[in-house]
């Protein structure tokens, strides 16, 4: 028999394809563990190309509700808000109609909409002396996926 580690959804899993009887080939069982291979190795990059599409989303909507936050009406400005809303709002656009982009594609959008969001955010969560009065889980530091944020989430 042939054996295949592979790993779905951080579960890892172990493909024995075992021949019985002379049913399969040499050939086809390599062939078999081959295409197993393959298979994991695109469905490894579906899904870190999934992750990155869903990351800039939910960044793009951490953003707008950060602007739009009741409590954030008074420590931003409209041009501030207005700067980010609009990129919120033009890479929303791009992800509707680039469902199907590479991963490099979402990383690249969201460096770029991070290169926007980072700087006005930075000056609101000084101009509010630190944690307090910041929605969206900036306490303690940057939001999860901004440069210095914490990984796991806010």
């Amino acid at each position: 028999s042939s054996g295949i580690n592979a790993e779905y959804g951080g579960k890892a899993e172990n493909i024995t394809i075992t021949n019985y009887k002379g049913r399969l080939s040499k050939e086809d069982i390599d062939r078999m563990v081959s295409e197993a291979e393959k298979f994991k190795s695109e469905d490894d990059a579906h899904r870190d190309r999934i992750q990155a599409k869903n990351g800039l989303e939910a960044y793009c909507f951490q953003m707008k509700s950060t602007m739009e936050d009741e409590n954030m009406k008074d420590k931003n400005g409209e041009d501030d808000k207005k700067t980010i809303l609009d990129k919120v709002t033009e890479t929303l656009g791009w992800l509707d109609n680039n469902q199907t982009a590479e991963k490099d594609a979402y990383d690249h959008k969201q460096k770029e909409l991070e290169g926007v969001c980072h700087p006005i955010i930075t000056k609101l969560y000084q101009a509010a002396g630190g944690a307090g009065g910041i929605p969206g889980g900036i306490h303690g530091g940057m939001p999860r996926g901004m440069p210095g944020g914490k990984p796991g989430g806010a």
